[in-house]
């Protein structure tokens, strides 16, 4: 009889023995869900880091341009008076001198070019920030019940 009863067992406990309660599967559910909003707000918040950095560095290379901007219009300054006659102009001739200044030429255009250049990567670093920052609150209002949104924040969803 003893060995009968411990083998003998209803099909019903073992559905409840073998099968998660479904607040189980809700918490493990919750909890899955919290870990994938963790790891994306790590991400989001890893991509704003290295736009900052970004964005530092691009800083730096613009006030180091300006500096070299600012050398060359000194020179170049200096080059034009001695080209006039109105500075002691040395041992240099005429035609090295002109070399000297068309040289100075080349050298600022090739540093406004790069100077656009980096206009266009902060720039384009801000609308990444911008877009960043709209995906964020479009998730956050995403988030929200349909049932707890009113036709204001349906209308600034969608905006979004």
């Amino acid at each position: 009889r003893k060995q009968a009863s411990e083998y003998s067992t209803s099909s019903s406990d073992d559905e409840f023995e073998f099968k998660p309660s479904l607040t189980h599967k809700t918490k493990r559910a919750l909890r899955r869900r919290r870990k994938l909003e963790k790891e994306t707000k790590q991400l989001i918040k890893q991509e704003e880091l290295k736009r900052l950095h970004k964005a530092q560095a691009v800083q730096r290379q613009l006030e180091e341009l300006e500096e070299r901007q600012r050398a060359l219009e000194i020179s170049g300054v200096e080059l034009e008076r001695e080209l006039r006659g109105e500075a002691d102009s040395g041992t240099k001739d005429e035609t090295q001198m002109l070399h000297e200044w068309f040289e100075l030429v080349l050298e600022k255009n090739k540093l406004m070019r790069y100077e656009s250049e980096l206009l266009i990567i902060a720039q384009e670093l801000e609308l990444e920030d911008h877009q960043s920052r709209l995906e964020q609150k479009l998730r956050e209002k995403m988030a929200i019940d349909e049932s707890l949104k009113n036709e204001m924040d349906l209308n600034e969803e969608e905006e979004i």
